[in-house]
């Protein structure tokens, strides 16, 4: 099994390079997998002890990130050694100020494994939620260097709990964790039935993160104004298929405000959305006081505004379920208000919790939509209670950053 998955790592590596003049994020992820040994040996400083935290990408960044505040805040003392795997993560959060060294994780071979570690002499690592790569757990393990996982979820069709030959390989990968600090029950359950034990159910570290961002929110006096008293919808991180959903409700209810803050803000998606919209829009980048009042849609054509767009929200759409799974729920829940989202929802612990709390809705298509908002627009006190029953759940699932700070620093003290 070695063998093989070796040679999927090397076919990957020259896909990468093949396609590198073809395609931006192949291109990035090559030219920046090139930088890290170039440059660490140059910038790394082993005078203060060093703590490495890996991410996929950013929705992963957004769970680790909790962590390394707190790190910081509690532990100045340490470096922060940041990867990512994905230019999505990593071209969005190189400037990161609290991460002392952020590069793209180096291809998992044996060599790249043992020259990293090499180079950074991590006394601490953190892989967030999903990543398990063989030769870079293996080489912690052998120098006995503790592993953590931070907000994992496990799920029974994972290979890691199938008899198959890759299975039980992947399986073994498991017991070189220090420990684990799990979502939920479920995860903890499937752990201790492959024999794991050294599982915390902790949850996940993103309440703690939309809390601080809640806390932190600005005012955006533009928004205000076009709000204006009037009901409000706020769709974020929408794709196309949300966004032709949505358009047919919008159309029908010239009354209501809509804030759309699409995925991709590209020059070319925001024209596309535009000329989908048949009634009154203006952009955020070009909106004026004088002219804001009288447009029924407002197109979010830039990035960092939506977390705390959301605070003027009366409910808001979640786009993502009709591709490969929804965005992030709890910048919304945070503020208190009914949720909508496509059908691709299901893992996503926090999701799947407030659907069964009732103040998050999934829909299949518009015949689902329409009831669903007209309902939840015209009661007011409807949304009133689930906006309560929602900052409810959001405020008790924080603490799960504590959580693993506690016992990963009385471990290492102790």
């Amino acid at each position: 099994m070695n063998v093989l998955y070796n040679l999927s790592i090397f076919f990957y590596s020259i896909l990468i390079k093949l396609a590198s003049p073809f395609n931006q994020k192949a291109s990035q992820i090559r030219k920046g997998r090139g930088r890290v040994f170039k440059e660490l040996p140059h910038k790394i400083n082993h005078n203060s002890p060093v703590i490495w935290v890996h991410c996929a990408s950013l929705g992963e960044f957004e769970q680790g990130r909790p962590l390394i505040e707190a790190i910081k805040k509690q532990y100045p003392s340490y470096q922060v050694f940041l990867t990512f795997f994905s230019p999505s993560g990593y071209e969005i959060r190189k400037n990161y100020d609290l991460a002392d060294y952020i590069y793209y994780l180096p291809a998992d071979t044996k060599k790249n494994a043992q020259d990293l570690i090499d180079l950074i002499e991590p006394e601490i690592v953190f892989f967030i939620k999903y990543e398990f790569w063989f030769h870079y757990i293996h080489e912690l393990k052998r120098r006995n260097i503790p592993l953590y996982i931070v907000s994992a979820i496990f799920r029974e069709d994972q290979l890691f709990f199938k008899n198959s030959p890759w299975g039980k390989w992947y399986r073994k990968m498991l017991f070189q964790f220090e420990h684990f600090f799990v979502q939920d029950n479920q995860s903890v359950e499937l752990l201790a039935r492959i024999g794991l034990t050294n599982v915390t159910k902790a949850g996940d570290t993103r309440f703690d993160r939309v809390k601080e961002i809640a806390r932190n929110r600005k005012n955006i006096p533009l928004v205000e104004k076009f709000k204006d008293g009037q009901l409000l919808v706020v769709a974020g991180s929408t794709w196309k298929p949300d966004e032709e959903l949505l358009a047919e409700y919008i159309h029908a209810h010239p009354e209501i405000k809509f804030i759309i803050a699409p995925h991709e803000t590209k020059r070319g998606n925001i024209d596309r959305l535009i000329s989908l919209l048949k009634t009154p829009v203006v952009c955020y980048t070009e909106a004026t006081d004088d002219e804001i009042t009288d447009k029924q849609v407002l197109i979010v054509d830039t990035i960092g505004l939506l977390s705390s767009i959301y605070q003027y929200a009366d409910l808001s759409y979640i786009g993502g379920g009709f591709g490969v799974g929804i965005h992030n729920t709890l910048e919304a829940a945070i503020f208190g208000m009914p949720i909508v989202f496509g059908p691709n929802y299901l893992k996503f612990n926090e999701a799947t919790a407030m659907v069964k709390l009732g103040v998050a809705f999934p829909v299949n298509d518009y015949q689902q939509l329409q009831p669903i908002l007209d309902t939840l627009l015209s009661d007011m006190e409807k949304r009133e209670r689930i906006a309560k029953d929602c900052t409810n759940f959001t405020n008790q699932n924080l603490g799960a950053t504590q959580t693993i700070i506690s016992k990963v620093f009385h471990n290492l003290n102790g």
